[in-house]
């Protein structure tokens, strides 16, 4: 797909307030929470000055928080595109069709036999081999050409038997204190991290990420057709295992440490859409920085809604994301009726 200039400068200006909009929040999320910090003195404490107590609120407790929401947020966002160009239907992403319930139940099993605890890396590993499975079970079911009802449906049916599962591997627990861990844990939270968890789930995310993005020319081909792209020298079946590869591994390595967020990857390719043009090989980058700016904004609001427990910023984002997705489906159903409702 060839750009005019016009949608190039315009692409170029969204690009550039994303990344305006991103560095923003996250310098707002470095300075948001019980003890407000000004920029100046997040800057200072970011760069060994200020007192010890503001380097240790900057340095240890805010930074990494601030990083995995960044790099959560990109992930779930760029897996969120790709997903919609892999199946070329709008309503596809991680979420809907069960790789995070199922990445929550494979880090679920292993601390709930023991064989992990939530700094292990055997979490994230055992995260992305569910995640890999459930979007493998998906594609196997649903089929090539499936419509948006079977891909739905089957993605239900997944989040379902992975979410029982998760249940039923809580209840059997012997560990009631490990129980109501994973229970607060499954509602999705940047809390209480550290860099010792930015070190688990960076290197899966990244390496998902470099996957999904490396493919952004077979998404542009696979726009017009299988069959177009096939003689473009895009192999599918190649392509379809690579995407499903990144997209374990990122939201893999993203609920290993943040438990299940959903939603991001649904919303941000839909806002970056009508800016970006429909080019899918050329969306992955904006909604990435989308996703990114969604989950720094969510987390940032968690910490200042009133309230007296602390708020899940998974709980956020699904009461952004269901009206949202809602929507979607009834503009997409008065889209097949021809715009009547």
């Amino acid at each position: 797909m060839v750009m005019t200039d016009a949608a190039a400068r315009r692409r170029a200006i969204v690009m550039v307030a994303l990344v305006v909009l991103v560095g923003g929040l996250a310098m707002a999320s470095l300075g948001v929470g019980p003890v407000k910090l000004s920029p100046a003195t997040v800057i200072d404490a970011l760069f060994g000055g200020g007192s010890e107590v503001q380097r240790i609120i900057v340095q240890q407790i805010r930074l990494p928080r601030m990083i995995l929401a960044l790099a959560i947020g990109g992930i779930l966002g760029l897996s969120g595109a790709a997903l919609q160009g892999l199946l070329r239907n709008p309503l596809a992403s991680p979420s809907l069709f069960g790789a995070p319930q199922a990445a929550a139940f494979g880090a679920v099993l292993v601390i709930a036999l023991g064989l992990a605890d939530v700094r292990s890396f055997a979490l994230p590993a055992a995260a992305i081999v569910a995640a890999f499975a459930s979007v493998f079970v998906l594609l196997a079911i649903a089929g090539r050409n499936a419509g948006l009802l079977i891909l739905i449906l089957a993605g239900l049916a997944i989040s379902s038997l992975a979410g029982a599962a998760t249940s039923l591997t809580m209840n059997l627990s012997r560990n009631p204190f490990a129980a109501l861990e994973i229970a607060f844990w499954l509602l999705g939270s940047l809390e209480d991290r550290s860099f010792r968890h930015v070190m688990l789930a960076l290197p899966f995310i990244v390496v998902g990420a470099t996957i999904l993005f490396s493919q952004r020319h077979a998404f542009r081909a696979l726009s017009v057709g299988e069959e177009a792209a096939q003689s473009l020298g895009v192999n599918v079946g190649r392509l379809r295992l690579l995407v499903i590869l990144g997209v374990a591994l990122g939201v893999g390595g993203a609920v290993a440490v943040a438990g299940a967020i959903g939603f991001i990857g649904l919303v941000a390719p839909h806002l970056m859409r009508p800016l970006i043009g429909y080019d899918p090989g050329r969306l992955l980058v904006p909604s990435a920085l989308t996703g990114a700016a969604l989950l720094l904004a969510a987390d940032i609001a968690v910490r200042i809604i009133p309230s007296t427990s602390d708020i899940k910023v998974g709980v956020l984002t699904a009461l952004i994301g269901v009206p949202f997705f809602l929507y979607l489906i009834v503009r997409e159903r008065r889209a097949l009726s021809g715009g009547v409702a």
